[in-house]
């Protein structure tokens, strides 16, 4: 499958056979980097989609409910005279368990907790509203009423995931240089070893880019087993990490499990691999016999 006719003895070359699995071990490190940057790039998403646009309204509690109820009704009448929202909601008690349950564990289930009174806001699309004018007047009609404009934590989350990505994009480069580096080596090395029979070649009527065709067929051949290798060993490894993520049973843990398409993208890279692998290969003999012959 990977073996293809040279008229050069290239299957004997002894750097040829540690090609593939330099490739493979490239490919395998390149798979990780980028379906982890999918990954964030899906839960940044995610998370952008549900959160931005709501709000959530913290009051304070106090040891009289019936005082507690009615400081509850005036943050709600505020909310509902404010036109750029359009849905609030009071959570019970029973929400804010299952809520702090990820963080207290077993405690969360206390009934002793001086637990706050939270109201989830939701605002109209593409309303403009101004969070610090809002704070003051709960603040002013209900002492110790606050807004929490989850805006502020989701745009340095989105900075971090961002840094995160651009840092698994830098891998992905130096992957693809060390990836050309190696073809290159490796191919001005063939070339120097075969330095006579490309010249018999030459004597023949064989142009240059006959012989380029015979390496970079060769290396087409190897960045595809080196690939494939990666491949299957990147796979099982992507389907480990997602199941022990799952194991965890955590709503802090986002879902980063792959799609369709990023498994398609995933597949795809080492035929890319190859690919580049090819190219750098032909155009490596191109320039090195313009010199040399």
């Amino acid at each position: 499958m990977f073996s293809r006719r040279s008229d050069l003895p290239l299957d004997k070359d002894a750097l040829s056979r540690f090609l593939p699995w330099l490739i493979a071990f490239m490919v395998f490190l390149a798979i990780l980097a980028m379906a982890g940057m999918l990954a964030l790039n899906t839960v940044a998403q995610r998370w952008d989609r549900g959160i931005s646009g709501t709000l959530t309204v913290q009051i304070t509690p106090v040891d009289d409910p019936a005082q507690d109820a009615e400081r509850l009704q005036a943050v709600l009448a505020i909310l509902a005279a404010t036109p750029e929202i359009a849905r609030y909601e009071s959570l019970g008690d029973d929400r804010l368990m299952q809520l702090l349950e990820p963080w207290l564990g077993a405690a969360a289930g206390a009934r002793d907790l001086p637990l706050p009174r939270l109201v989830d806001v939701e605002l109209k699309p593409k309303a403009s509203l101004d969070v610090q004018a809002l704070s003051r007047r709960l603040s002013g009609r209900v002492p110790g009423a606050s807004v929490d404009d989850h805006r502020v934590w989701l745009e340095r989350l989105v900075r971090l995931i961002q840094t995160m990505q651009g840092l698994a994009s830098l891998v992905l480069m130096f992957i693809a240089l060390a990836t050309v580096g190696t073809v290159v080596f490796t191919t001005r090395t063939g070339l120097a070893v075969h330095r006579e029979a490309i010249e018999v070649l030459h004597l023949i009527g064989a142009q240059d880019s006959y012989v380029a065709r015979q390496f970079a067929g060769r290396a087409l051949a190897l960045g595809l087993k080196g690939g494939v290798i990666g491949l299957a060993l990147a796979v099982p490894t992507l389907l480990a990490i997602g199941y022990f993520a799952q194991q965890l049973e955590s709503s802090l843990i986002p879902n980063v499990r792959l799609g369709a398409a990023h498994w398609a993208i995933v597949g795809a890279l080492p035929v890319a691999v190859a690919i580049i692998a090819m190219m750098t290969a032909r155009l490596t003999v191109l320039k090195t016999l313009s010199r040399m012959l």
